[in-house]
């Protein structure tokens, strides 16, 4: 019966081979400019974490700290109330008769100017019933928004490559009132 030269031998293959139906999907392409680039940003990272200075500073500022607490930004909420503002605004515009205590920014720049060459009290409260505020509302304005004004005598003109540029000084000015009026 045999010596086992006889018998069949069993070989399993060395290297196995998939058909080439199964599951076989095209080569990816390889972007050249995509490989390039994040060549580069390893690198600059790599040069990063060789930077004792660099690495100095984010162990000085310590590990990032999260405010569980934060609240959620509802951009679709501030995009409604800021056009219902505008039309708030709009309508106020609109009517026939003005809100008091309420005013544009063109005319806001046109009482501003005016204010400045206003020399009595008397006349700041005519010009405060013009537009329709109250006094105190003008004069807190004003202490905190001005329009341009320019320094007398601070012309400066600089010529450079045969072009000529004027440069003016701007202050801040504030009406000169009288003690009281004549």
């Amino acid at each position: 019966m045999g010596s086992s030269s006889s018998k069949a031998t069993r070989s399993l293959p060395k290297r196995v081979t998939t058909p080439p139906w199964s599951g076989a999907r095209a080569p990816r392409s390889v972007d050249p400019l995509k490989e390039a680039a994040s060549k580069i940003k390893n690198d600059v990272i790599d040069q990063d974490s060789k930077d004792p200075q660099f690495l100095s500073k984010l162990n000085q500022l310590g590990p990032v700290r999260v405010d569980h607490h934060m609240q959620t930004i509802r951009t679709a909420e501030l995009a409604k109330q800021m056009f219902n503002s505008r039309s708030q605004s709009e309508n106020e515009a609109a009517a026939q008769n003005p809100t008091q205590n309420r005013i544009r920014a063109p005319q806001l720049s046109r009482l501003l100017d005016e204010r400045k060459s206003i020399r009595t009290r008397r006349e700041m409260e005519f010009l405060a019933a013009r537009y329709g505020l109250d006094l105190e509302k003008i004069d807190a304005i004003a202490e905190f928004l001005s329009t341009p004004s320019v320094h007398e005598n601070s012309a400066l003109q600089i010529g450079k490559d045969g072009e000529e540029r004027t440069l003016l000084r701007a202050v801040w000015m504030e009406p000169q009132l009288r003690s009281s009026a004549p």
